[in-house]
């Protein structure tokens, strides 16, 4: 058996079943991109305002975090087509109840109860999934992985917004109830082999799995990334969320945003591609602070430039440098942990990702109400962002000290 299960890592079955989990967590996107596409003429139809009318993605966002902890259990102990069988079969309820909502309540309960919960099953189980399936090229093939949410991130919105013009929201989300949910149980099928079984492995930049992460226990340590996962995305958020509506209000149509928003995450999928090789050389924590730093660069030039053409190019800068952020915490998770740990730490720093987005989502909504303009939202983000950088040097800093001290054995 352990014969077996080694001839299975980094084998050409592991590349073939990243190629299936790169589709599945595409079409598992659908729930996460509908939203900020359908808000403008969701808030319209209900007569609501900006900040309930996001409220759908803040409490998806909370459904997609919490349902990670519920699949990944289940991954764990049954392997992963359960999960995704079950999660499609939610993703397909959820569109369904939501075309039929007859009020915001409605449409909110099927968001957050069923369609996060569903979309949990296609992403933060199958990034722990593929992390067990490579140890040579690991930083890639999650980053591979990871890339399918921005794939269907750049599909999705202008799929969307074409059947929104052309035979309303409602039927789109019928549509996509039926399409997502065929797709999904169909590929599942190639999803019946459990992984190997997780080892420790040797990085060429000295992070090794330990019983003190960063020189703190593992608690701690968890803590930090948790808060760092959440303040990252809180910032990353106003973009994603918002750049929709932020076009509308701005005089050029939700069209624009919604092209936007697509570039923005075409681009990151770049992002995350090249984020995957840098990390496999330096390391996922590096390779965070990387992505961190750059991400509030971006997010400091959408304060001051606001013409049209402006903002394509800095949503296309935007997304090129934060896609490379959330693969890492599984990278990190992976090089700083003890390796049977990997699967609830990384579905709980993931989770708080999922959180940081629902609460940004939300914050920037409230902060517009408030204010009647989206500049105070952009401050808010870059002071999340900022806390992130703080924590992310803080714990390289604190990687350094042992390093120095005791060599690294295989080094």
């Amino acid at each position: 058996m352990p014969a077996s299960q080694d001839t299975l890592i980094d084998s050409r079955q592991a590349w073939v079943r990243l190629a299936v989990t790169l589709v599945i967590i595409t079409l598992g996107a659908a729930g996460m991109f509908v939203v900020p596409v359908v808000l403008p003429p969701v808030q319209a139809e209900f007569g609501v305002s900006r900040a309930a009318a996001s409220a759908p993605y803040t409490l998806l966002m909370i459904g997609f975090g919490l349902g990670g902890l519920v699949m990944g259990r289940l991954s764990d102990r049954y392997g992963m087509q359960l999960p995704l069988v079950i999660g499609a079969a939610l993703l397909a309820l959820g569109f369904a109840l939501a075309a039929h909502a007859p009020d915001i309540w409605t449409f909110n309960l099927a968001h957050g109860l069923l369609i996060g919960t569903g979309c949990s099953a296609t992403f933060s189980p199958l990034l722990a999934d593929t992390s067990l399936w490579f140890e040579k090229r690991r930083g890639i093939a999650v980053a591979i992985c990871a890339s399918g949410n921005y794939v269907g991130g750049a599909l999705w919105p202008p799929i969307v917004q074409h059947f929104i013009e052309t035979v309303g929201w409602r039927q789109t989300y019928l549509g996509m109830s039926l399409a997502v949910f065929a797709s999904v149980v169909a590929l599942s099928f190639a999803m019946r082999t459990r992984a190997p079984v997780a080892r420790a492995v040797d990085r060429p930049h000295n992070a090794h799995p330990s019983s003190r992460p960063f020189g703190l226990t593992p608690r701690a340590a968890q803590v930090l990334l948790c808060i760092a996962g959440l303040a990252c995305c809180v910032a990353m958020s106003m973009p994603q969320v918002h750049i929709v509506a932020y076009c509308g209000d701005l005089g050029y149509g939700t069209a624009a945003g919604a092209q936007m928003l697509s570039l923005m995450l075409a681009c990151g999928i770049v992002s995350r591609l090249v984020s995957g090789v840098i990390c496999d050389h330096i390391g996922g924590l590096r390779t965070l602070l990387l992505g961190s730093a750059l991400q509030g660069v971006a997010l400091l030039l959408f304060l001051p430039f606001k013409g049209l053409v402006s903002l394509y190019v800095i949503s296309a800068l935007f997304g090129l440098f934060q896609g490379g952020i959330v693969p890492s915490y599984t990278i990190i998770v992976r090089e700083h942990f003890e390796p049977r740990e990997a699967g609830a730490r990384v579905g709980a720093v993931i989770m708080c990702t999922l959180f940081g987005m629902a609460l940004g989502g939300w914050m920037s909504g409230r902060i517009f109400d408030a204010t009647g303009s989206y500049q105070a939202a952009f401050f808010n983000g870059i002071g999340w962002n900022l806390l992130n950088l703080a924590i992310a040097f803080t714990l390289l800093t604190r990687t350094r000290r042992p390093a120095q001290a005791v060599p690294a054995h295989g080094s």
